[in-house]
């Protein structure tokens, strides 16, 4: 049966009367196959269209949002004296016009780009401030400032009245998350932590920053006590990911976690971003390269867009994280992508793959065979021209002679 598609909420709001009109309106069409088709069995096919097992699932979770957002609990669970930290700032103001009065921290350092090494505090802060200066073409004394300032509140939380960690499943997340933990000697009597990796009537969530102030509210009461096998988790994920081989790293992305049940997704994708053995590229670089060779010459942007909205399995890079990772197959001796329309801003500039590009995607010759830039992946070095580590098609790593 052919239907017309229905459009999908983004921010996770449900309006019930719009969907008894969908409803309706899909009934005449369901009437032509069957006569005998009813008004509840058009209910419940808009219900599964847009994830619910049946209709009255789906009104029970538009009432439990409109109830959140009249009476969120607020001042019961003292949110007021309640610290929320993100790893950036783009559920700030949704939190704000919710109605939550705590103050909000953040930790901006995109831990799933750029080495991420075991170090003694302050080298580690100059290296990561180095490389997001470089990266995002940052002024490298405002980078280190800000990175210094953002670590030193992150250090407060053993000592914090009430922390709330607001994460998503995706690897800029969970890293974000076990940092935090990690630099914990136990879990702090009231820290907690709102997780989720899906929200009802959302087709595709790509993140928190996407919800509506009333979605947050009524994800509020759904947070969790972190304890401390959470606690010695991180720390033991946090060696992993920042070890120079990935071996206790991959390890734990195949394993199961009930302490941080996203945890190990989140570490396997992350450990897709290292070369593959057939072709040298991230999961990002093949992703985007096949799209490229598929509808190119096309703007950088709509690449992106493309990614995200459809390719990217665990969406976890932002524009211009994305911008950054892809600037390797530009600006390298031998670029696997060509960009023209230069002087616009770089999501309009038009991307075409090379004669390289296609053979690098095609698996007929390696990229780090051709590459010029050292590129990291956590604590793991990838040197062109050097032995390093690869993934195999079991995503387990392999040395590369």
């Amino acid at each position: 049966m052919s239907q017309r598609p229905l459009s999908s909420t983004t921010d996770g709001r449900l309006n019930l009367e719009q969907q008894r009109k969908r409803a309706k309106e899909l009934l005449p069409r369901l009437k032509t196959e069957n006569p005998t088709a009813t008004l509840s069995q058009a209910q419940w096919q808009i219900a599964k269209q847009l994830g619910f097992s049946s209709w009255p699932k789906l009104k029970a979770h538009v009432d439990a949002l409109d109830f959140a957002a009249r009476h969120p609990g607020f001042e019961a669970s003292d949110e007021a004296r309640t610290t929320h930290w993100r790893c950036g700032n783009d559920i700030a103001h949704s939190l704000q016009v919710a109605g939550f009065k705590g103050q909000f921290q953040m930790l901006s350092d995109p831990l799933c780009m750029g080495p991420v090494r075991d170090l003694p505090t302050e080298d580690f802060r100059a290296l990561r401030s180095a490389f997001i200066s470089q990266a995002f073409a940052l002024n490298e004394a405002d980078a280190a400032c800000r990175l210094s300032d953002e670590y030193d509140r992150l250090e407060d939380l053993a000592n914090a009245d009430h922390s709330v960690l607001w994460c998503e499943a995706d690897a800029y997340d969970q890293l974000f998350l076990i940092r935090a933990l990690a630099g914990l000697e136990r879990a702090p009597g009231k820290m907690e932590l709102i997780e989720v990796d899906r929200i009802p009537g959302v087709e595709r969530f790509i993140g928190i920053g996407q919800l509506a102030p009333d979605v947050l509210a009524w994800l509020w009461p759904q947070r969790r006590l972190i304890d401390d096998d959470a606690v010695q988790l991180a720390k033991q994920a946090w060696s992993a990911y920042c070890d120079s081989s990935p071996l206790k790293w991959a390890e734990l992305a195949h394993g199961t976690h009930p302490a941080l049940p996203f945890l190990a997704p989140a570490l396997l994708r992350q450990l897709q971003e290292l070369p593959g053995i057939h072709d040298g590229l991230s999961l990002t670089e093949r992703l985007s390269l096949a799209y490229i060779a598929e509808a190119g010459p096309v703007p950088f942007g709509r690449v992106f867009a493309e990614l995200i909205s459809r390719r990217e399995p665990l969406p976890f890079l932002g524009d211009m994280m994305f911008h950054a990772l892809l600037r390797s197959l530009i600006d390298g001796e031998q670029p696997l992508l060509t960009q023209t329309e230069a002087h616009l801003e770089w999501p309009r500039r038009v991307l075409s793959l090379t004669a390289l590009g296609h053979d690098v995607l095609n698996c007929n010759t390696y990229w780090l065979d051709h590459a010029s830039q050292e590129r990291w992946v956590g604590g793991v070095g990838l040197r062109p021209g050097q032995p390093h580590w690869t993934l195999d098609e079991n995503l387990s790593p392999v040395w590369r002679p």
